[in-house]
């Protein structure tokens, strides 16, 4: 009975030790270990890709941000602050209360069938929206004009960035708006503009938000 007794103890005893150890190791040495690599050699990406604008961090460069006008008395969506370039639709898993632009609690693609109603619909209206919105009096939009990503939404509806053709589609847009000459936008478009990944994975992007904060800097020296 004592040497079961003994046993017991010595069982118990082990397990706490083991225990302690691993939580030691795996709980506290560990993470500190890879935190202590990741902000040596990755300090950007490990602190979330932040963006920065006048000392202030004013979003991360992975994830989409929205430029709208504050809302009106009585309305639900708001409209698009049209000075500032604009990012994909976030809308892939449709309109409901949970599921609102750029917002992390439910997102999406417009992962639907060509011939889903749903979709035609979405798809139609905001090429529609696109190409009144950036259409001004010296310069028209087709539609034909109109890429892809400026009507559908990313697979994970957060995308930040947006392609070359869809930001140049803008560009007479903001000259009008912000006061500026067509060559000062499309200057920034083409700084802004990152080609593939190791020159063949992807394609090239334009960082919404980089973009808009070097236009706010371009208007403040105007």
């Amino acid at each position: 009975m004592n040497n079961s007794v003994t046993s017991t103890v010595r069982l118990l005893g082990a397990g706490l030790r083991a225990l302690l150890v691993l939580t030691l190791v795996t709980g506290v040495i560990y993470p500190l270990v890879v935190t202590g690599i990741a902000q040596a050699l990755f300090s950007d990406q490990a602190n979330g890709s932040e963006i920065k604008a006048d000392g202030k961090v004013v979003g991360s460069s992975l994830i989409g941000q929205s430029y709208n006008l504050p809302l009106k008395k009585g309305q639900e969506t708001p409209e698009p602050d049209l000075r500032w370039f604009q990012g994909r639709p976030q809308n892939g898993l449709g309109s409901n209360t949970v599921n609102t632009r750029y917002k992390l609690i439910l997102s999406g693609a417009t992962n639907r069938s060509a011939d889903n109603k749903d979709l035609i619909d979405w798809v139609s209206a905001a090429k529609a929206a696109v190409v009144k919105d950036n259409s001004t009096p010296g310069y028209k939009v087709n539609p034909s004009d109109v890429p892809a990503d400026a009507v559908t939404s990313s697979g994970s509806g957060l995308d930040p960035d947006i392609s070359p053709r869809y930001a140049d589609i803008q560009v007479h847009r903001i000259a009008e708006r912000n006061g500026l000459s067509v060559v000062q936008v499309q200057k920034l478009v083409d700084e802004h503009t990152d080609g593939r990944t190791l020159g063949f994975v992807g394609e090239p992007r334009v960082n919404v938000l980089a973009l808009n904060i070097a236009l706010k800097d371009l208007l403040a020296k105007s």
